[in-house]
């Protein structure tokens, strides 16, 4: 009886980030051509994006740049989603205006547990961002949850 060699098995790292300094370097499997690996790394990366959006098949080119992701970004993100479930500010998509109260407090919730955790860490700007963001969305919450 002839046995089969045992070949084993290839990874490959696709992740678009890593925690070292250096990219990882790109697995070759036997057989393939380093021109088939760009191809399909290229194929990645327009999928990996969404290319099209729901409304359609929208180019890349034409969406807004998005912002530099900073401490601030993210904080003004999360209250913009806190205000637009408060029915303060209508919804990106679709202009509509709703209020979920338990999404928008789960959201503020998360800016105040992100407060707490980041205490000592953050620069006096960024505390202050947070502290106002904060007091003003638990304003607006407490207002339409008597409402």
């Amino acid at each position: 009886m002839e046995e089969k060699e045992d070949k084993g098995f290839v990874v490959k790292d696709r992740r678009k980030i890593s925690l070292e300094d250096e990219p990882p370097e790109e697995t070759i499997a036997p057989g393939e051509e380093s021109g088939q690996a760009a191809e399909a790394a290229k194929k990645d990366e327009e999928g990996f994006g969404g290319s099209e959006t729901a409304g359609g098949g929208a180019d890349k080119t034409d969406r807004m740049p998005l912002p530099e992701v900073t401490f601030s970004t993210f904080v003004f993100s999360l209250s913009s989603s806190a205000l637009v479930n408060l029915g303060e500010i209508p919804e990106p998509g679709t202009q509509s205006v709703h209020v979920d109260l338990p999404v928008a407090k789960q959201i503020i919730d998360t800016l105040g547990m992100l407060q707490e955790k980041t205490k000592g860490n953050l620069q006096p700007d960024e505390e202050r961002l947070l502290r106002t963001v904060l007091y003003d969305l638990r304003m607006r919450y407490v207002q339409k949850s008597k409402a």
